[in-house]
């Protein structure tokens, strides 16, 4: 018998594309298109190397800030859906912010966030 702490969720449309998301996140991590830890998403943002960003929804608020100022700045999309443990589950890394270093991917995903309010 499985036992969560977690209470039962309805799969709706809305979650199956939130797993879409991250599965389509895991994809790019094996693809090696995918750069993490804040130092080199802020680097890839400002070379303008990185086409989209995630960061955990529960990140610190220094963190946050900073990544949030960056990615307005150089008009690079942020996504703040996700906790540490769903990313990090969804990647196979401990990390707060990822940043997808390929269009064709960040394309997929923002299509994926738009259709049903990631």
């Amino acid at each position: 018998m499985l036992i969560t702490n977690k209470p039962e969720r309805n799969y709706s449309a809305m979650q199956n594309n939130e797993q879409k998301v991250l599965s389509m996140l895991g994809l790019a991590r094996r693809a090696g298109k995918l750069v993490t830890g804040e130092e080199l998403v802020l680097n890839a943002v400002r070379a303008n190397k990185t086409n989209l960003v995630f960061l955990a929804s529960d990140a610190g608020q220094a963190t946050a800030k900073k990544v949030t100022d960056k990615t307005t700045f150089y008009n690079v999309p942020l996504v703040t859906t996700f906790t540490k443990q769903a990313l990090n589950d969804a990647t196979g890394m401990a990390r707060t912010i990822y940043g997808v270093s390929d269009a064709g991917f960040a394309k997929k995903i923002k299509q994926l966030i738009n259709e049903k309010g990631v």
